[in-house]
């Protein structure tokens, strides 16, 4: 990486416009591992104005040419993919091969998707004597997190350039690197000069400044419901588009039907998966009230198994939570858990025993949860599961909508019943029975986990504009 201390703007990178740094820290040390500029109001006002004049000219650039340029940006992706990998690796703490394999896969993976999303999507086509057309949307500000940095930079870029917006990326502050590496791979992918910007910054300065800028015409926030909020009220003076993806607190229902060994220890690894910090993560694991004592068992088993350590070393389930100030909210809420009464089964408060530094946490298990309680109502974003237990498929249902979000749900157990039930639960997303990821599904949530799709076709649905040409085939 040659540009940490410049931002890529106007198909160059410059310097900023005042000299501030910030450290970016290796949460498996707790030490320093480079630094970054910060950016101002000054250099967010220059990416801006750069998109905005080369959307005249990209706006017009055909699918065919955004398709090859969609396919080199692919090509390079996959040869530095494990560099990508690696520096995610450290930024945020993913073991290294779920970093190559995942974090940095995934990135390819979306480009892929939208390539197959954009060959047959029409952007024009008659209704009755109405022409609908559908256009980019305009200047994209583009606001996104630490924990999955490389998926969420490309299921907004991918689309954004596939529809032929223009945009400035403003990624975490925590892990910042790898959008460098995703800024040199625009350029000498040949995007054009303008069309793709990167600042680096803070939320108050530079994603302040995105959001409320009226030369921008969308913002799409990936992040926390709290600062969803705040994007959103900094964006409402300018009537734009406000496309969000929030946090989550998902259900995981086990039914009387599921294999219960396999359906509790699959739903503790992905509960557990990236150390906790996935916004769909399923962290309330509803089970039938009687079978309490023998879930409780089971994930207290599996979550043992898990092996914390460094991410560098190949044995590594779980590695470390990407910050100091992540590491003291999740001990504050597992410490609350107790205090409330939930039966700590497995883990608890304090780092594993063999490590004495970095953001390290215990795997951990509670039991016998009432829905009411803290950690079965706010977002933790760490290894921490909360079992929750329930009499009838009702009560299940119920308990699994009692929540302020509605980003995803899961249901193990028998297809035939599991489908019935998918279609009452209030999410985004529903995966039933341990199923793939699939990068065509859209996604998003329901209430206070945002609005708005992304991936596939539904992505390139949130970067246009539809406009009705009445009377078209009358002339």
């Amino acid at each position: 990486m040659r540009h940490t201390h410049k931002f890529y703007i106007d198909g160059e990178w410059i310097e900023p416009s005042v000299s501030k740094t910030l450290e970016v820290i290796d949460p498996s040390t707790a030490q320093p591992m480079g630094t970054i500029a910060l950016g101002s109001a000054t250099d967010a006002k220059k990416a801006i104005a750069a998109a905005r004049r080369a959307f005249a000219s990209f706006s017009q650039t055909s699918k065919e040419e955004r398709i090859e340029l969609l396919k080199r940006i692919v090509t390079i992706l996959k040869r530095r993919n494990d560099e990508l990998g690696d520096i995610i690796s450290r930024e945020m703490g993913a073991p290294l091969v779920m970093a190559r394999a995942e974090q940095a896969g995934i990135g390819a993976a979306h480009f892929e998707q939208t390539i197959k999303a954009l060959e047959t999507f029409a952007f024009d086509y008659m209704q009755g004597s109405t022409r609908i057309v559908h256009e980019p949307v305009g200047v994209v500000g583009m606001i996104t997190p630490w924990n999955w940095p490389i998926n969420q930079i490309a299921c907004k870029v991918a689309p954004a350039l596939a529809t032929g917006c223009t945009m400035v990326l403003k990624p975490s502050e925590i892990a910042p690197f790898n959008a460098v590496v995703f800024a040199e791979i625009m350029d000498e992918a040949g995007v054009p000069k303008g069309v793709f910007n990167l600042v680096q910054g803070d939320g108050p300065t530079v994603g302040t400044m995105l959001a409320s800028h009226p030369d921008v015409d969308m913002v799409s926030f990936t992040g926390s419901t709290r600062a969803g909020i705040a994007v959103a009220q900094a964006a409402a003076p300018t009537v734009k588009r406000v496309h969000q993806e929030l946090g989550g607190k998902s259900p995981n229902i086990i039914l009387r039907s599921a294999d219960f060994q396999a359906a509790i220890a699959a739903g503790v690894r992905r509960c557990f998966g990236n150390s906790g910090q996935t916004c769909t993560a399923p962290t309330r694991m509803l089970v039938p009230a009687e079978r309490m004592d023998e879930a409780g068992s089971i994930a207290a088993k599996e979550a043992a198994a898990l092996v914390v350590g460094p991410p560098s070393d190949p044995r590594t389930d779980l590695g470390p939570v990407a910050s100091a100030a992540q590491f003291e909210k999740i001990q504050a809420l597992i410490k609350r858990g107790i205090a409330e009464g939930a039966e700590l089964v497995a883990g608890g408060p304090g780092r594993p025993s063999h490590l004495n530094a970095g953001y390290y946490v215990r795997p951990t298990v509670f039991a016998r949860v009432s829905n009411q309680m803290t950690i079965a109502r706010e977002e933790i974003f760490g290894p921490v599961l909360s079992i929750i237990g329930y009499d009838s498929e009702d009560e299940a249902i119920a308990i699994a909508n009692d929540t302020p979000y509605g980003l995803a749900a899961y249901i193990q157990g028998d297809p035939k019943e599991a489908r019935a039930l998918a279609a009452r639960l209030r999410a985004g997303t529903v995966r039933l029975n341990s199923s793939a990821w699939d990068s065509a599904a859209p996604f998003g949530g329901y209430k206070q986990s945002g609005n708005g799709r992304e991936y596939g076709k539904f992505g390139l649905h949130e970067f246009t504009e539809i406009k009705g040409i009445v009377g078209f085939s009358n002339e």
